[in-house]
């Protein structure tokens, strides 16, 4: 069975539900358990942090990439398996989608939205075919749907936009939904 790598984003804060810190936990343990590799934004703290520090705990190969000008401000974690620095955040979500094979999007910010949005809309225009998934962690990512669906009905979009990304409950059920994925 090959290797796979997956791509997580996901918040530089923890939030106040300690429910996405336990899911952010839940998923860097899921990744160990299937041998898949962690790709992700290379803080230290926040969710992000959260996920490396339990994928890393269990056993799982790190793959991290942050931007010169985080270094600081988001405590790049050095102590990967592999820690790459970039100039930009153009140059980061491009390394990170490169060297993975699905994305996960945790509960996060801005730059979760962000990085979401360049994914998506990159399998809208056909550049790439890899799986996204929405990991809507006591109904986070509702409001987002909500949006897309909004922005569908208004004829922003086309349906088939929706198709592109799948929205999963909890770690369990992306769980099943990558191995499905692979398959």
């Amino acid at each position: 069975m090959p290797i796979h790598s997956i791509c997580v984003f996901c918040g530089a804060r923890p939030g106040r539900n300690p429910a996405h810190a336990e899911a952010a936990r839940d998923t860097g343990h899921m990744l160990a358990r299937n041998d898949w590799r962690l790709v992700y934004g290379a803080g230290d703290v926040g969710l992000m942090g959260e996920v490396a520090r339990s994928a890393q705990t269990a056993g799982a190969a790190t793959f991290g990439v942050i931007p010169t000008h985080l270094i600081r401000a988001e405590v790049g974690k050095r102590d990967l398996t592999r820690f790459v620095v970039t100039e930009d955040m153009h140059e980061r979500k491009k390394v990170m989608f490169m060297n993975s094979d699905a994305v996960v999007v945790l509960p996060g910010g801005a730059g979760s939205l962000d990085e979401f949005f360049e994914v998506l809309t990159w399998a809208q225009i056909g550049l790439h075919r890899k799986p996204i998934f929405l990991l809507d962690q006591d109904g986070y990512w509702k409001p987002l749907n909500a949006l897309i669906s909004h922005i569908v009905a208004e004829g922003f979009a086309d349906p088939s936009v929706t198709a592109l990304y799948t929205t999963v409950p909890d770690v369990p059920a992306l769980e099943s939904a990558l191995k499905a994925a692979f398959a």
